[in-house]
């Protein structure tokens, strides 16, 4: 009796072990380097459980800069890559980090700065004359600083503008850091900073701040998403962070994407090239 009692003791243990170890094999994860706008305007939060219901990968975010992420996937230390800065993102590609870049979606940047405006920009639509005029009246600005695509493109704007500024520029301040805590430093200091549209509608903490410019065409903001490539680090889950893609650009994700919206209002429109 005590035999039989020990084998079918031995016989549920073998059971359960091998129970786990088949649920264990069956969970799937990718590792997607991003930019923070994706992250703190909401977007992954309500797309992420969506695509993991439909395909059982988990994708785990990693939310930095654009020129951190991009780093991120040069390591080998991601499988995806899901940013916004075209130029980085090809030169990427060029580089060897991944073989393909495809387009998922695009929102816009906008300039936000206090109700007062000091600078008196408001009512215009060209981005780099209000930076011409935020520089003339020397007041204050807050930029990322953090190598970001919103960061990078503020440079571009600077540099559109003719302005280039000198180390030490009192009224121009730099955070390093996301684009919500830069938002949160600008509200306190009631400064004007270039946003992306989508963190902005999410963001709480908006104080005396108000968009005052947008609508200029350079101020389009295009995301775009790669593999890793698994030529160059055999450990990318090639399979899996694939299939994320393919979500993402399908018309089902595509569908997903347009319907994330904050009191009614989209937050980024789908464009994936079919």
């Amino acid at each position: 009796m005590k035999k039989l009692i020990a084998n079918l003791f031995i016989g549920t243990l073998v059971t359960v072990l091998m129970g786990s170890s088949q649920v264990y094999a069956q969970e799937k994860s990718i590792v997607v380097s991003s930019t923070t706008s994706t992250e703190q305007s909401g977007l992954f939060n309500f797309i992420l459980p969506i695509f993991k219901m439909k395909t059982g990968i988990d994708a785990k975010v990693v939310a930095v800069g654009t020129g951190q992420a991009l780093d991120i996937g040069r390591r080998g230390d991601a499988d995806v890559v899901f940013v916004h800065d075209k130029a980085a993102e090809e030169k990427f590609v060029e580089d060897g980090f991944s073989t393909k870049r495809y387009e998922v979606m695009y929102n816009d940047f906008v300039l936000i700065g206090p109700k007062s405006d000091p600078a008196k920009v408001g009512g215009g639509k060209d981005i780099q004359v209000a930076l011409q005029k935020i520089a003339g009246a020397q007041a204050p600005f807050v930029s990322r600083g953090d190598k970001s695509g919103t960061h990078a493109a503020e440079l571009r704007y600077w540099k559109g503008a003719g302005i280039a500024i000198a180390p030490g520029t009192t009224w121009y301040k730099e955070t390093g850091s996301g684009m919500g805590p830069a938002l949160n430093t600008a509200s306190a200091m009631n400064g004007y900073i270039l946003a992306d549209r989508g963190t902005w509608i999410s963001f709480k903490n908006r104080g005396d701040l108000t968009i005052l410019i947008q609508g200029d065409p350079k101020l389009f903001n295009q995301y775009g998403v790669m593999l890793v490539n698994p030529a160059k680090f055999p450990h990318v889950k090639k399979a899996q962070g694939q299939e994320f893609i393919d979500w993402l650009i399908s018309r089902d994700g595509q569908e997903v994407i347009a319907s994330y919206k904050i009191d009614g209002e989209q937050l980024f429109f789908p464009n994936a090239k079919k």
